[in-house]
C-alpha cells in the first residue's frame, strides 16, 4: 500500500514529518518499504499562461512564446513542446529558478533568438514520465502562484508490507484509523452523505450465487460526461498513490478504493443486457464461457469462478477485473457503478490462476468491509455527479444478511494481558487504546474482564490473543521492557536403579573430584 502522506493528514491530526511517521508505523507492526518525495527538488516554478505562440525564425520544431507570468513584463520563451499553443497554463521556471541540485535556468538563446525561462513538462518536475509535452494546468490557477506550493508537493509518499491479515490497511481511512491510535492523535471520520436521486432508473440485480456474493450495492448515473477531465488534485493523489490515471469514472472508482478500501466498478449501462446476474461460470458441451479483459486477454470461466453476468453472459470477473465489452468509454452516457462484497475464499487464487494480481483481487482476498459498499457507492456517486454530472437513481440493494460476516464479541481477561506482555495495565489504559482503535468495549468489574467488538473492517479480530497483540503493539513494543525469562526449578529425587554408574562418574567429574583408580 503506497499512500501520501498529505492525504492522510486529511484523516488523522497529526503533526509528524514523513521520516517521524514512517518510524512510528513500523513501531506499531506496519513495516515500510520506502519513503518518497512526490516531486522532482526544484525551486523557482510558477503558474504562467501563453499569450501568443508563433513559430521559430529559423527553427521548425521550436516555437517563439509570449508568456504572462503575473508580473508587468511579458517573457519571450523559446520552445519545442508540440502542445504549445496560446491560452493554456503551465508550469514556468523563472530565470535563476533551479531544478536538481545542478541545473539553474539562466538566459539563453536558441538559434539567435533569447529565451527568457523555461516551460516545462511533468517529467521535467519530476511528476511522471510523461515528456510528451508541457504540463497543462486548470484555467483556474493563479497567474504568478508558487507552483510547488499550489500543487503541495512538498509531500511524500510512504510505501508500507502489509501482513495478509491487515487488509484494513489498504486504505487511506484504515491507515488513519491505525495511526490514530498509535500515536494518540484525533481521528478525522469524514461523514459521507447519502445522494439523492433524482431520477428513478433502476436496473435488475439477481444474486444466484449468495455465498460468494451476500451483498451487491448498484447505482444507475445517467447522462453523464465520461471525457470529463479529471482533476488535477485527483491526478496527483492516484499518482502519489501508484496508480495511473485513465478516465474520471475510472480515477473515481479508484480513489474511492484507496480513500475506502472498497473496489469499484463501472460498466456502460446500455451495453448491459437486461440484468446483472452473480454466478459461477457455466460449461456447456464441455466448454466454458469466455471473457475479453480489459487488458486485452481472454479468459475461461470455470464452474468454481464467480463471475459477474448479463442475460447474454459474462461481463466481470468478480473481484478482479472488468470486462472489455461494457467498460466505459468517452462516448458512455449512462452507467451502472457497482459495489459488492465477495466471500475472500471465492476469490482467492483466482487471479493468480489467470497470471493476473490487481488491486480489486489484492483487497478481496483479504477481506473488504462488509458493512462498506454502501458508503463507497454514495463518495464515488458524489465525485462522479461533482466531475462529470448526469443524475442519479436510487442505491439498488441486493443482499442476503445472514451470510455476511458479522463481528463475534471477544473476551479480554485483565490478568490475561498482564501475565502475557509482562506489565501491569490499569483498566483505564487499556480501554483508551481499545476505543482509538474503533472497539466498542464492555468491562465486568467483577471479572475483571472486557466484552469487546472489533469495527466490521478488522476482519483479523477473532480470539483473545489478536486483541493482547493490538494492546501490546500500540502500547509499544520499545516501551515494553526487556526481562530474562523467570520460573521455578523443581529438583526431583532419582532411585538407585535410574542412575547408571557412568552418570555418577560424570556428576562427580563435574563437581570436581577427581577419580583414583588403584589395584
Amino acid at each position: 500500500m503506497k499512500f501520501s502522506v498529505n492525504w492522510l493528514k486529511q484523516w488523522v491530526e497529526l503533526d509528524l514529518s514523513a521520516a517521524q511517521l514512517a518510524e512510528r508505523l513500523t513501531a506499531s507492526g506496519l513495516e515500510v518499504d520506502s519513503v518518497d518525495p512526490v516531486a522532482a527538488d526544484f525551486d523557482g516554478i510558477v503558474v504562467a499562461e501563453i499569450e501568443s505562440c508563433q513559430p521559430h525564425p529559423s527553427a521548425d520544431k521550436l516555437s517563439l512564446c509570449t508568456v504572462n507570468d503575473g508580473s508587468a513584463e511579458r517573457l519571450q520563451i523559446v520552445c519545442g513542446a508540440p502542445n504549445a499553443r496560446a491560452g493554456i497554463k503551465v508550469p514556468l521556471a523563472r530565470i535563476g529558478g533551479r531544478i536538481g541540485a545542478d541545473f539553474s535556468i539562466q538566459k539563453a538563446k536558441l538559434r539567435g533568438v533569447e529565451s527568457h525561462g523555461m516551460l516545462c513538462s511533468a517529467r521535467e518536475l519530476g511528476l511522471s514520465d510523461d515528456h510528451s509535452g508541457l504540463m497543462e494546468l486548470p484555467q483556474d490557477t493563479e497567474l504568478g502562484a508558487n507552483f510547488r506550493d499550489w500543487l503541495a508537493l512538498d509531500d511524500h509518499s510512504i510505501e508500507i508490507d502489509l501482513t495478509p491479515n491487515r487488509a484494513d490497511c489498504l486504505s487511506i481511512r484504515g491507515l488513519a484509523r491505525d495511526v490514530a491510535a498509535s500515536c494518540a492523535c484525533e481521528f478525522i471520520d469524514h461523514a459521507i452523505q447519502p445522494v439523492a436521486a433524482t431520477s428513478d432508473r433502476n436496473f435488475p440485480i439477481r444474486l444466484e450465487d449468495k455465498e460468494g456474493c451476500p451483498r451487491y450495492v448498484g447505482r444507475v448515473i445517467e447522462n453523464v460526461n465520461a471525457a470529463a477531465s479529471t482533476p488535477l488534485w485527483m491526478q496527483e493523489a492516484l499518482r502519489r498513490s501508484r496508480v495511473r490515471s485513465i478516465s474520471a469514472i475510472v480515477d473515481v472508482s479508484n480513489y474511492v478504493m484507496l480513500e475506502l478500501g472498497q473496489p469499484m466498478h463501472a460498466f456502460d449501462l446500455d451495453k448491459l443486457d437486461a440484468e446483472i446476474v452473480v454466478r459461477r461460470g457455466r460449461a456447456n458441451a464441455g466448454d466454458c464461457e469466455k471473457l475479453a479483459l480489459l487488458d486485452g486477454s481472454e479468459v475461461e470461466i470455470g464452474e468454481d469462478v464467480l463471475a459477474i453476468c448479463d442475460a447474454s453472459g459474462p461481463v466481470a470477473l468478480a473481484g478482479i477485473m472488468g470486462g472489455e465489452a461494457s467498460a466505459v468509454q468517452d462516448d458512455t452516457q449512462n452507467i451502472l457503478l457497482e459495489s459488492a462484497w465477495f466471500n475472500p475464499a471465492v476469490i482467492m487464487g483466482k487471479a493468480r490462476r489467470y497470471g493476473m494480481h490487481t488491486d480489486a483481487s489484492h483487497r478481496f482476498e483479504r477481506g473488504v468491509d462488509p458493512q462498506g459498499q454502501s458508503r463507497a457507492i454514495e463518495r464515488a456517486s458524489q465525485l462522479i455527479l461533482e466531475i462529470c454530472g448526469g443524475t442519479a437513481g436510487p442505491t439498488i440493494v441486493e443482499e442476503s444478511l445472514d451470510l455476511l460476516p458479522t463481528a463475534v464479541p471477544v473476551k479480554l481477561r485483565l490478568h490475561r494481558l498482564n501475565k502475557l506482555i509482562g506489565l501491569e495495565f490499569r483498566q483505564q489504559d487499556v480501554e483508551q487504546i481499545l476505543l482509538r482503535l474503533g472497539m466498542n468495549l464492555r468491562f465486568d468489574d467483577s471479572e475483571q474482564t472486557w466484552t469487546v467488538i472489533a469495527p466490521s473492517a478488522r476482519v483479523d479480530i477473532a480470539i483473545e490473543e489478536d486483541l493482547i497483540e493490538e494492546v501490546a503493539r500500540i502500547y509499544g513494543y520499545n516501551n515494553i521492557p526487556a526481562r530474562m525469562p523467570r520460573g521455578e526449578v523443581q529438583i526431583g529425587s532419582a532411585a538407585s536403579h535410574e542412575v547408571s554408574l557412568p552418570q555418577l562418574r560424570g556428576l562427580l567429574c563435574a563437581a570436581a573430584y577427581q577419580e583414583a583408580i588403584n589395584y
